[in-house]
């Protein structure tokens, strides 16, 4: 059953609008710092609603607390709800990117991507990360921090023969992370590789592309509240299907 106490941000929610004057006082630039964009995103504030979150209403299981909280995203209206961060480290940096989620199970949560780009190759010397989930209208977030690990080519064939002909043709096409010359060249990569596969029923997946399912090791439900006193419950893996769970001050 959905989660009945879910209910998106409508506009009478949302903080005033507030209105500041600038001057432009040179290219790129504004006079005043009182009176510039920066003020403006400082003003930005809005007072979160007083839902409440325990580790009771959680259970003991995170995988299935998420999948809850995942599916009370999607019948809420929000758009992609499987949408997610990724971070990952290359040793001296982090890097981010939205990317969608494709699946999750006790194994993990799985997303699918190019193993040459930025991301699959961090992996591949580091394979520890932490996927984000920000579900802003309905004032909660859920932060996963593990380890990726490929899944198996039986498992990435399937997935990549359920995606529409065009992503299976983008993939191909495009060299991910890649400094390209322009558009065009992408355009013309693009039409190369339908070119190539119109005769073909099935387009088949790429050697450089597959999937990673990251094994969570620590999982944290957030629940906005009044005066920035957020609840936050953490399960943090203690075994292969046991967790500890603790609240966290926010």
């Amino acid at each position: 059953m959905p989660d009945q106490s879910i209910r998106p941000w409508h506009t009478g929610h949302a903080s005033p609008r507030v209105r500041h004057a600038c001057s432009r006082s040179g290219a790129g630039t504004f006079s005043g710092m009182t009176t510039g964009p920066t003020s403006l995103i400082a003003s930005l504030r809005v007072e979160y609603a007083d839902r409440g979150l325990t580790a009771e209403d959680l259970g003991p299981d995170p995988t299935a607390a998420f999948a809850k909280w995942h599916d009370a995203a999607a019948t809420a209206g929000l758009h992609e709800p499987n949408a997610m961060v990724v971070s990952t480290v290359d040793g001296s940096a982090v890097s981010s990117r939205m990317v969608l989620l494709k699946g999750v199970d006790q194994r993990g949560f799985v997303f699918y991507t190019n193993t040459e780009s930025r991301k699959g190759h961090e992996l591949a010397v580091n394979p520890a990360c932490a996927l984000l989930f920000p579900w802003h209208p309905l004032e909660r977030q859920v932060r996963i921090e593990g380890t990726a690990a490929l899944v198996s080519a039986e498992e990435a064939d399937r997935y990549f023969a359920s995606r529409p002909r065009g992503s299976q043709l983008g993939a191909w096409a495009s060299p991910q992370s890649e400094v390209v010359s322009g558009r065009p060249y992408l355009a013309e990569r693009y039409q190369h590789e339908a070119d190539r596969f119109t005769d073909a029923e099935v387009v088949p997946r790429p050697p450089q592309w597959s999937g990673y399912r990251v094994r969570p090791h620590r999982i944290e439900f957030w629940q906005g509240r009044p005066g920035r006193m957020h609840d936050r419950i953490v399960f943090e893996r203690v075994g292969d299907e046991t967790w500890a769970v603790e609240r966290l001050a926010p």
